[in-house]
């Protein structure tokens, strides 16, 4: 199974790594392998020429470089892909988030931002229902998403904020068929890798861990995210409502706090 990431030595392991690698600033193929093992072991991971990620091959920021991924197979398939996990090899927690699909789904396709510290290869890997692991992998150009200062003059504003939610769907809504939706969290999304500008020292990690989105109550998509999602989570995702009802979601916060929305959908 997929080893958890975000324990203490697997974190101090991978900034290790990328502190006393950082020099090499192309996308460094070699980084893989270590990535691979941490998180997979010796899992075989075959490619996924059904999995499609898309991307600006040089982000304008590394904080927020935008990235689709789409797996042109349904959810209804006996080998339907039940978990994508997203990675930057050369990020200095390489898991960026973790995206648990359910059939309501139907055809996969989530648009998102994430952080980047420097060149990489991005991975989605596939994960069905029986452990069978695919990936594809695109390289992107980028540059200073994870580390950096913060300006905490603000924080009682910035805490206050944090949480806010806009949750929409494109119209016209068509029931049975695919509608987009989308979400946005205001969040600092603070990676623990950044100095506080006054006291140079680590600025504590501070950001959303999980978003659970339902429709009727039925699962739709659970996203367990990581410090290399940017700064006020975006997600735009498909689904396939069967009839009229209520779109929720429900986050989490790593300090335990609690957020949620609720958007009716009728025709």
């Amino acid at each position: 199974m997929f080893k958890q990431p975000f324990t203490k030595w697997t974190m101090i392991f991978f900034v290790a790594i990328f502190f006393s690698n950082n020099a090499f600033a192309e996308s460094d193929p070699t980084k893989w392998p270590v990535v691979k093992e941490a998180f997979f072991n010796k899992r075989d991971i075959s490619d996924a020429p059904f999995i499609k990620l898309t991307a600006p091959h040089r982000a304008e920021s590394g904080a927020q470089v935008p990235i689709e991924i789409f797996i042109d197979k349904p959810q209804s398939d006996a080998d339907a892909i039940k978990n994508i996990y997203l990675i930057v090899d050369a990020n200095p927690i390489p898991l960026v988030a973790t995206y648990h699909i359910k059939d309501m789904i139907g055809k996969f396709r989530l648009a998102t931002r994430i952080r980047m510290e420097m060149d990489s290869y991005v991975r989605a890997i596939g994960e069905t229902e029986d452990g069978k692991l695919v990936m594809a992998s695109i390289e992107i150009r980028a540059a200073g998403g994870c580390g950096g200062n913060v300006d905490n003059n603000d924080e009682a504003a910035i805490r206050a904020s944090a949480g806010k939610i806009k949750l929409n769907v494109n119209e016209p809504i068509q029931l049975g068929e695919t509608n987009s939706a989308t979400f946005i969290i205001k969040h600092p999304m603070r990676t623990g890798l950044q100095r506080d500008l006054v006291s140079q020292g680590y600025v504590p990690a501070f950001y959303i861990q999980k978003a659970i989105f339902t429709y009727n109550s039925t699962p739709i998509m659970v996203v367990d995210f990581g410090v290399a999602t940017s700064e006020d989570p975006y997600l735009r995702f498909d689904f396939v409502p069967s009839n009229n009802g209520i779109l929720e979601v429900n986050a989490t916060d790593n300090e335990g706090k609690n957020f949620s929305k609720q958007l009716e959908l009728k025709i």
